[in-house]
């Protein structure tokens, strides 16, 4: 899976394209070990998940796989 997204990626940035994974959902992927970390540390308490694009999302085309293009 990782060749994929690598090449696509490099695909990308050849072409002068978007990049297929954008900074907001590159720091909410990160933020899940961290978070799911504190949570178990603290017996598995629900913990508040940040909303890095101040509400933005709700207004997002979602994208859920690669358009083949790469």
């Amino acid at each position: 899976m990782d060749w994929f997204v690598i090449h696509a990626f490099v695909e990308a940035l050849k072409a002068k394209a978007p990049m297929p994974i954008d900074i907001y959902d590159a720091v909410t992927w990160s933020a899940i070990t961290p978070l799911s970390e504190q949570s178990i540390a603290n017996s598995f308490q629900t913990l508040e998940f940040p909303d890095f694009t101040a509400g933005a999302w709700k207004q997002r085309k979602p994208i859920f796989a690669f358009d083949g293009k790469y």
